[in-house]
């Protein structure tokens, strides 16, 4: 791969996080002597991007983003990726470089292992970034700085490949890099992300009263504040990842009743050691 300041970079999506993607890379300096192209069906959003100065070139139709672009970012949900490579896998240029932010990893890693053309290198990857705001106009709240970002290579990546991502994640601003599998990130993902989704979810939906924010001192906002969620998308990352998911729904459903149970019966020594304990764990996990 030639340097990234000389690379074509293309953006294939250019929604909250193709939009917070073409930023970072703007900011950093990628493409700065190739060019930064996007295409989208939103033909607002590539305006938006042309005039101010992000994207150098916008599309409607990538093939002529894809004929081009040396390093490509698939900016899109699992499905619609799915079938975007299946439709325009001829399309990319000899020998690019491709990833992806996907949320969920196993249907797009066994499918890339299955069906990749021989000159192409796809290394699926997650930001663990994002926003409850939607769009390209709210790219610009999406904060890459310091944040996870996980790899999950296939057994064909080169080695130098996955470094020049690795590199150009680290220069986009995210803080820690985790190579794992895709069983893995999915398993884990099922908690971290998919779960808190769930549970803020349900937190709005079980109670009718609009107004009670009147009586929120923080903890209800700060627990709410996802449920403000892309409805479709979310609804395709629970189903994609349902196995997993419902799994992780059950093991809080028990710690739920635990809980329940431990208020229920009044027992308040064994409560507040069980409270002191999550205590702990939470503090070991920002170690």
């Amino acid at each position: 791969m030639k340097p990234v300041e000389e690379c074509i970079i293309g953006i294939v999506g250019l929604g909250l996080m193709g939009g917070a993607v073409a930023l970072a890379l703007r900011k950093c300096g990628a493409a700065g002597k190739g060019k930064l192209l996007a295409c989208d069906t939103d033909s607002s959003a590539l305006n938006a991007a042309l005039a101010g100065g992000v994207i150098d070139e916008g599309f409607v139709s990538p093939e002529a983003l894809l004929e081009r672009a040396d390093l490509v970012y698939l900016c899109l949900n699992p499905s619609t990726l799915l079938s975007f490579m299946k439709a325009r896998m001829g399309s990319f240029k000899n020998g690019a470089l491709i990833t992806d932010i996907a949320g969920v990893k196993g249907a797009i890693c066994a499918a890339m292992e299955e069906t990749l053309r021989e000159d192409l290198d796809f290394i699926p990857g997650h930001p663990m970034a994002g926003s409850e705001k939607g769009g390209y106009a709210c790219s610009m709240y999406c904060d890459f700085r310091g944040k996870n970002y996980i790899l999950t290579p296939l057994k064909r990546n080169k080695g130098e490949h996955i470094d020049y991502i690795k590199k150009l994640i680290r220069r986009m601003g995210f803080g820690k890099v985790t190579e794992t599998s895709a069983a893995e990130h999915d398993r884990k993902i099922a908690f971290t992300s998919q779960l808190c989704h769930v549970i803020a979810a349900a937190l709005i939906d079980c109670e009718a009263d609009t107004n009670i924010t009147s009586f929120g001192g923080g903890s209800f906002e700060d627990l709410t504040r996802i449920a403000m969620l892309n409805a479709p998308m979310w609804t395709e990352l629970f189903i994609e990842n349902s196995s997993a998911l419902l799994s992780r729904i059950g093991q809080f459903e028990k710690s739920l009743g635990e809980i329940k149970a431990l208020v229920e019966s009044g027992q308040a020594r064994v409560l507040e050691e069980r409270l002191a304990a999550v205590r702990e764990r939470r503090l070991l996990m920002n170690a």
